[in-house]
């Protein structure tokens, strides 16, 4: 089983490997197409590879742009299969962090939620894999506020890292009665980028795909990098055009600061897609979930 799971692994690098030259030869192409179109100067850094890109160009088809990558790899069986979420909390949980774990389990269909107790990550995650969980959640917090969530998706990631800030939990809500469990709606809303796409790709991934006749909501609304989570059920009362929106909980705000190309055991080897650089000059004015 390891050495298959090592074997695995090592494919997987490798195709990841390969696309990313890939990706540069056809970025180098689209460059040179681009100055010819436009009766522009070559590029320098372009200009000793001309003829060689020139004459690959002849052979290129419109319409390509569909091509395979390791991301459509990582998700592959996503609306074929519903997604098994495991949720988790870090070591000695206070009793809020338990109850916001919990709340997360009426969040995901089908979640199941495991006691952290002294297990290492490696044996959770290897549990996991057994078990054909597909994701894998857990829950930091600071004196009884979650402040962190770590999604990594398995078997090979990507596993993505977010600040959570502003928790509102259906605990602290009086009167708001029982938790809908139909499969929900999504809504992403501000995910322009090419970042923003891989980002709302892998929240998206993490719910079945849902009835017409749900009645429930979730939105993931982006703002200058601050996606914030809201929680609806609605209902149309009468035969009229209105809907009542209900807001059932929890709220939170979220923050990604880096996405890993690897799982949780991998965290100090596997590579790093993007990572938040909060202390240059221009991370003040940036944003990269949107254009």
């Amino acid at each position: 089983m390891l050495r298959r799971e090592v074997r695995l692994r090592r494919e997987y690098l490798y195709r990841k490997a390969q696309e990313q030259k890939q990706h540069l030869l056809e970025e180098k192409k689209l460059r040179l197409k681009r100055a010819l179109d436009e009766n522009q100067p070559i590029p320098t850094e372009l200009r000793r590879e001309a003829l060689t890109l020139q004459r690959a160009l002849e052979f290129d088809d419109a319409g390509g742009e569909g091509v395979s990558s390791h991301q459509d790899d990582e998700y592959r069986w996503a609306g074929v299969e519903d997604p098994r979420i495991m949720i988790t909390t870090s070591r000695d949980p206070s009793s809020r962090l338990k109850m916001f774990a919990k709340e997360l389990k009426l969040i995901f269909p089908g979640a199941q939620k495991m006691n952290r107790g002294r297990h290492e990550m490696g044996t959770l995650i290897r549990a996991c894999k057994a078990n054909g969980v597909t994701d894998l959640l857990l829950v930091h917090e600071h004196r009884g506020t979650p402040v962190g969530l770590i999604v990594s998706h398995l078997p090979f990631g990507p596993t993505a890292y977010f600040t959570l800030c502003n928790v509102v939990m259906r605990h602290d809500v009086p009167d708001l009665g029982t938790a809908s469990e139909a499969l929900p709606h999504l809504i992403f809303h501000g995910f322009s980028s090419r970042l923003g796409q891989r980002v709302s790709n892998i929240l998206r991934h993490l719910f079945p795909v849902p009835k017409d006749d749900s009645h429930r909501v979730i939105t993931f609304a982006n703002k200058d990098d601050y996606i914030s989570f809201r929680h609806h059920v609605y209902r149309k009362p009468g035969h009229h055009n209105t809907v009542d929106l209900t807001e059932v909980g929890p709220r939170f705000e979220m923050k990604l600061y880096m996405i890993r190309l690897g799982t949780l055991e991998h965290e100090a080897t596997a590579d790093v897609e993007w990572r938040w650089h909060p202390y240059t000059h221009t991370a003040r004015k940036r944003t990269f979930l949107s254009v």
